[in-house]
């Protein structure tokens, strides 16, 4: 299945070559000429990775960048007609994965993506090392692979403790049962997909208040299921 690549640039031109040229490499490409749309697309699609011009009518760049690493790890290469080393850095320390000066090339902007892609896909990282949702409601260590839900800890299975770690690390991320089934089995499965639907059923009731109205573990219709939930 194709990647989703969000391509976000108020200019017409660059939206169209880039877009051209990465549907040529597989890619299913979403496009954004402003900060607000880029953010919206983010909340309803499933995104894998973000090409971010710096120069928007309405947020700038650096401000868009910023409100994603809130939510989600992402790959993010900046785009910008800026050429001080200070602005450069100032957008890697907003946490961009890299940055390209206009004009650039379409190959060196599918060669530096890739690269990207290949710091950033050899582990799902965690936001912080210890994340607490909705006024502490729910909290999960990371290092000590400790789950607590309203101040009390839960035991989770090995196979909830991937599936939820994977959820958490990504929020807003839709995953399809045979995303999950990568995750928990680490494709050494050869069973019925909808076993991760018991899992998730089973991790429901562990963390939600109600597990037929979750707030944590939604269903997606149609694709799969995505973390909810306000980071506090």
């Amino acid at each position: 299945m194709a990647k989703n690549i969000l391509v976000v640039d108020d200019e017409k031109m660059i939206l169209e070559a880039v877009t051209s040229y990465l549907e040529k490499q597989g890619y299913c490409v979403y496009t954004a000429e402003t900060g607000e749309k880029a953010l919206h697309i983010l909340e309803k699609q499933n995104i894998s990775f973000v090409i971010l011009d710096l120069m928007l009518p309405d947020l700038p760049g650096e401000e868009v960048c910023a409100m994603i690493r809130k939510k989600s790890r992402v790959p993010i290469i900046m785009l910008t007609a800026k050429t001080m080393e200070s602005d450069m850095l100032n957008g890697l320390d907003l946490g961009a994965d890299d940055y390209i000066t206009k004009p650039f090339s379409l190959k060196n902007l599918y060669a530096r993506m890739q690269a990207v892609l290949r710091r950033t896909s050899d582990d799902l990282k965690p936001l912080a090392e210890k994340i607490s949702w909705n006024h502490g409601d729910l909290l999960i260590d990371y290092n000590r692979k400790e789950v607590q839900k309203k101040g009390e800890f839960i035991s989770v299975t090995p196979i909830e403790w991937k599936i939820l770690s994977a959820f958490t690390k990504y929020p807003q991320r839709v995953f399809t049962r045979d995303d999950l089934i990568e995750v928990a089995f680490d494709l050494e499965f050869d069973g019925y997909d909808r076993v991760i639907d018991t899992h998730v059923k089973n991790l429901r009731k562990k963390i939600e208040d109600d597990p037929k109205k979750p707030v944590y573990i939604c269903t997606v219709h149609g694709m799969g299921y995505k973390f909810g939930g306000d980071v506090q």
